[in-house]
Order: C-alpha cells, then sequence, then structure tokens
C-alpha cells in the first residue's frame, strides 16, 4: 500500500514538534478529541499517546486521533509487546496504518517491571523487544509462518498474503543498551524528559553509532527529545505538579535509570528516597500530591534535577525547545501540557524556529524520506 503522499505535512506545520494527548492523570478520555483538533490547528506536528491500565487504550485513543484529524501525525509512545498477542497488535497497526493514509507510528516501550510483575506478565528484555518487531515487521510484509523466539512460541502467524505495508516503529529509551537497541532495529526513538542537554547529545550519539554499526543510516533514526514544557501563564499548584510532581513519581518507579542516565548524584536519590513523605507515598506525586508536599518535595529534590524543562516565559520556553535541537535532537516532544497550554510557546518558537535541512514526514516515525 502506497502511502507516500501523506507522509508530507501541510505547509505551515510544525513536524518537528509533538505533545502528548491526555498529558498527565486524566479521567476524561473524550478530551483527547478536541486536544487533537487543537493541536492540529496550532500546527504541531504529531500526537503522541500514552498507554495506561485505565481509561488509555493504545489502540482506542490512536483510532480517535486519526479520525480527529487530517494531518497531525499519530504514534502510540508507547504500548508493550507482551500485552497483547502478536497478531492482535500487528493488526492494531496495519488498521491505524490504513485508517490514517500513513500517519501513525508504531512505538513500544519496556514498561515497569514492579507492574508487570504483579500482572503476571513477564518482564521485558531487549531480546524480547527485537524479536516482536521482527514478528509485526514480517506480518506487514505479508509472511506466513510459525515462530519459537524470546517473543513467545507461536504455531501459525499470518495476516494478508496481499500485505505490504511499510510501518514505522519508534522505540522508548533512556538507557545504552535501550538506545543501542534503537539505533540497530528501530526506525525513531522517543528519549525521556527530564534529560540534561548534555545527556540528549549523548543519547543521540548512541543511537547514531548503533544505527552505523549495524549498517543503517544513522539518519534514518528519528530522534524525538521530550521536554517537560511549563509556560508561566500556568497556575503555581500546576506548575508544580507537572515539575516537581512528576519528576517525583518518575523516582519512585525507576529513578536509578534517570540518574544514572543523567549522571547524578546517587546520594542526592537515596536521600530523595529516604524522605518520610517519600516512603510509603500512596500514590503518584503528580496525580495526588497537595501543594504543600510539592512545595516540599522542590526542597528536596536538587534545583540542576528540576531545571531540565523548559520553565519560564513562552519565549524561554521556545529557546529551550531550540536547545534541544541544537543537541541533535530531530524533533521535540512539548510534554506534560495541553495544545491550549502549549499556544503561547508554540507561536514564540515560530519566529525564532530554525532554519533546517527540510521539512520532516508528518508520520513520527520517518525521518527524511
Amino acid at each position: 500500500m502506497s502511502t507516500d503522499a501523506p507522509l508530507v505535512s501541510t505547509t505551515g506545520a510544525l513536524t518537528e514538534l509533538g505533545f502528548y494527548g491526555l498529558a498527565g492523570h486524566s479521567s476524561s478520555p473524550r478530551d483527547l478529541l478536541d486536544e487533537v483538533r487543537l493541536g492540529e490547528e496550532l500546527g504541531l506536528g504529531s500526537v503522541f499517546l500514552s498507554e495506561r491500565f485505565n481509561v488509555k487504550d493504545a489502540a482506542v485513543m490512536a483510532g480517535a486521533a486519526v479520525a480527529a484529524s487530517t494531518a497531525l501525525g499519530v504514534g502510540t509512545a508507547a504500548t508493550n509487546h507482551s500485552t497483547r498477542h502478536p497478531l492482535v497488535t500487528a493488526t492494531m497497526a496495519t488498521t491505524l496504518h490504513r485508517m490514517s493514509g500513513g500517519r501513525y507510528a508504531f512505538g513500544l516501550g519496556r514498561g515497569f517491571d514492579l507492574l508487570f510483575d504483579v500482572m503476571g506478565v513477564p518482564r521485558t528484555t531487549s531480546a524480547q523487544i527485537e524479536d516482536a518487531i521482527g514478528i509485526y515487521r514480517r506480518l506487514w510484509h505479508g509472511e506466513a509462518f510459525g515462530h519459537d523466539g524470546p517473543a513467545g512460541t507461536y504455531p501459525y502467524l499470518s495476516q494478508d498474503s496481499s500485505f505490504d505495508e511499510d510501518i514505522p516503529v519508534m522505540l522508548m529509551a533512556i538507557g545504552d543498551r535501550s538506545l543501542e537497541l534503537a539505533g540497530r532495529v528501530a526506525d525513531a526513538v522517543v528519549l525521556h524528559t527530564f534529560l540534561t542537554d548534555e545527556t540528549l547529545a549523548r543519547s543521540v550519539g548512541v543511537v547514531r553509532r548503533a544505527a552505523e554499526e549495524a549498517g543503517r543510516d544513522p539518519a534514518s533514526v528519528r530522534v524525538w527529545a521530550v521536554l517537560g514544557t511549563v509556560e508561566d501563564s500556568i497556575p503555581e499548584e500546576q506548575r508544580l505538579r507537572k515539575v516537581v510532581g512528576r519528576l517525583a513519581t518518575y523516582l519512585t518507579g525507576y529513578g536509578q535509570v534517570l540518574v544514572r542516565a543523567n549522571g547524578w548524584d546517587l546520594a542526592d536519590y537515596e536521600r530523595f528516597r529516604a524522605d518520610p513523605l517519600v516512603q510509603g507515598y500512596p500514590g503518584a506525586f503528580d496525580a495526588i500530591g497537595t501543594t504543600d508536599e510539592l512545595r516540599h518535595l522542590a526542597e528536596v529534590l536538587p534545583d540542576e534535577w528540576l531545571a531540565a524543562v523548559a520553565a519560564g516565559s513562552a519565549e524561554q520556553c521556545a529557546r529551550r525547545v531550540v536547545d534541544q535541537l541544537d543537541a541533535g535532537a530531530d524533533s521535540v516532544i512539548l510534554h506534560g501540557a495541553t495544545p491550549t497550554e502549549l499556544a503561547p510557546v508554540v507561536a514564540a518558537y515560530r519566529s525564532i524556529r530554525p532554519s533546517g535541512p527540510g521539512v520532516l514526514p508528518a508520520n513520527p516515525g520517518w525521518a527524511a524520506r
């Protein structure tokens, strides 16, 4: 199936910029429809959709985003290979690929070990992810086969012998092993928020080197930086939630990975973990933390860690976006904010937007094609 025409965005779209739909802990998935429409109207290039096991099903949200838009790129960022049968996952992707006219990118992540433990789902390995991607690609290109590998044993897998679907695969990555895997096998990589500019530049280098060592064109892997974006007009309580609460939530889930990636002091991390408020906290700080609790955490967390976002005026936030591009990212996801909140930042960015080698494809999984 040819999708060449829809891959190039309409004039005026900032295809190097994306946003997350239903940012944070939303209980109203219908809000995604208005977010997608406004995001496209503002000229944002792509919407990314993270899956949670409540009211954020990746397939449903991606279908809604595709239907509510005409040019916006749509990506799952991310779902997991182990929570659906590979034939079900491949069918989800081919359906969205054709429904969107080629605007959809399929994204995978490792997930959370502790959550998978209580779900009874095996913890994810790089070998499993690479094997699963191989299965999907064979299915998307019309093969029928049996399979026995790290991703599972399947006596017979087939979609349609006429399929020849070119669907990009994105990987979410923080640590070097995941970055190297993305460079070897993925079409795009989505990095993590709260990375320093130095860590971003190093991460891009790891991806590019891994691609080259695998015999691929390093520029063919699209690298998305993820930049927490909190503009001054957002009320203080929300700013605290989006910066302090979100970082604290990440640190309680997989803190050592993020701390090591940034080269931050593990002693600061241990001090945070030992804080009486953090020990035994009954939920996610960015969802249920009170203003006083978030202010307390802002005193516990190092200022350097909290500074790894775009904060301040719309112009200051826009300059931080340019910093991410200067550090080597191809594209930037403005994280943790709705299109309504991002409107002044997008307007400011347009006035300082760097001139680049060309317009990126609307599909967030492709580099220049």
